[in-house]
């Protein structure tokens, strides 16, 4: 399936399905949580907290694609993020774009 953060794919037609979107609630795990808040006292990448978010965008991502597969499309286009906190040490993860089918083209009056 491709994706693209753009309203078009360059050089192809396309029809437009509906919109698709995946999202996920996820948490890390409190020990994690307890290490990260300490890291808070001298500064730097809360890795749990990076980790925690790649995971979320990867269910997500899976999910909009498995919406826009059960449509028949081909692609993904305008695919966008948000995220918001739910609770301490969990967030929301949604992606969502545009399903679209590619159209062959047809040269019409070109023998």
């Amino acid at each position: 399936m491709k994706l693209v953060n753009i309203d078009h794919i360059p050089g192809k037609e396309i029809e437009a399905l509906d919109i698709v979107k995946g999202t996920v609630v996820h948490t890390k795990n409190v020990g994690r949580d307890f290490m990260s808040a300490m890291k808070t006292l001298v500064g730097g990448e809360l890795t749990s907290y990076t980790q925690m978010l790649n995971e979320a965008r990867q269910i997500a991502v899976k999910r909009m694609v498995d919406e826009a597969e059960a449509l028949g499309a081909d692609a993904i286009v305008n695919v966008r993020y948000g995220t918001s906190s739910v609770m301490s040490g969990a967030a929301e993860v949604i992606a969502y774009g545009t399903a679209v089918k590619i159209v062959e083209r047809q040269d019409i009056g070109h023998e």
